[in-house]
């Protein structure tokens, strides 16, 4: 059984309810995930005790915006349209991930999950197979040459991708644009203070091993096959992890059926139980067990 017969089997009133969409939900999750960064940022700025600990925290919970991001480019986080376009473009800001542009690549994964040639995930080289290409993946710093040269190429109006439309070119030149002048505002308050670079800057840095970590969990070693079930992983994990990344680990159900938001994904995975080919038992037995493979 693939992934579309799978769904096919749910009562037509039961995938309404699931793909129903609310803005409680995730109002009520992203003002926790924001407390969280408030938190640490705070615990940092004041110096507090262990305040070198809080470091870690804070770039674990920025760099796990992104998928907060990811979800909005399905728009499914909040009912309000423009609820989901700000918390992208926002996030996607912090994160150097442009939103615009990122909907588009994005969109191309779901379209070829997993397909070799196809994926622009597997174009960008997001699966090392060799120690030192594992290395180099997860210490984060190719994301960020590869999002910083993204965003100078769109700023300068040349070809983002052959997954965007030409209608959008337009709108992602405009926000490239409009992030760098941003971050350059950014860079000029360092000269009055550094604060913008010990809570936000540096801990992005060391939070974005763990978030590659996460990734590399999502497909990594799964079939170069169309079927979801099958090219696709969920994790089992802890309610932290859960929430820090929108419930994302049930990644098999969101790629299943993508429209259906983070807040209904254990209610899908209900559904799904006994059918998934591919799981793993939390990311410290899948880091290992891809370690033994390299």
């Amino acid at each position: 059984m693939d992934h579309k017969t799978l769904v096919a089997t749910l009562p037509k009133d039961e995938l309404a309810r699931l793909n129903a969409l609310s803005d409680a939900p995730g109002l009520r999750h992203l003002a926790g995930h924001l407390a969280l960064i408030a938190g640490f940022g705070l615990w940092i700025a004041q110096g507090w005790p262990l305040w070198q600990l809080a470091l870690v925290g804070q770039g674990i919970a920025i760099c796990f915006l992104f998928t907060l991001e990811h979800e909005a480019t399905h728009k499914t986080p909040f009912t309000t349209a423009w609820l989901n376009e700000w918390v992208g473009r926002i996030t996607g800001f912090v994160i150097l991930n442009p939103f615009e542009w990122f909907r588009y690549f994005h969109l191309a994964h779901h379209r070829h999950t997993n397909i070799p040639d196809k994926d622009p995930e597997l174009l960008s080289g997001a699966k090392p197979e060799t120690w030192p290409a594992y290395l180099t993946h997860i210490s984060g710093l190719p994301y960020w040459w590869t999002m910083a040269c993204q965003t100078v190429t769109n700023a300068r109006g040349r070809d983002p991708g052959d997954y965007v439309p030409k209608r959008a070119h337009a709108r992602i030149r405009k926000e490239a644009r409009v992030m760098l002048a941003g971050y350059a505002l950014c860079a000029l308050s360092l000269v009055l203070t550094p604060l913008l670079l010990w809570v936000w800057l540096l801990p992005c840095l060391i939070g974005q091993p763990f978030l590659r970590l996460y990734l590399l969990a999502e497909h990594g070693r799964c079939a170069f096959v169309a079927n979801m079930l099958e090219n696709t992983r969920t994790t089992f994990t802890n309610r932290a992890v859960r929430f820090l990344a929108w419930n994302m680990p049930y990644h098999v159900e969101h790629h299943s059926l993508p429209q259906v938001p983070f807040h209904q994904l254990p209610a899908l995975h209900d559904h799904m139980q006994g059918h998934h080919h591919v799981t793993a038992d939390g990311y410290a037995r899948f880091t290992a067990d891809y370690l033994r493979g390299l």
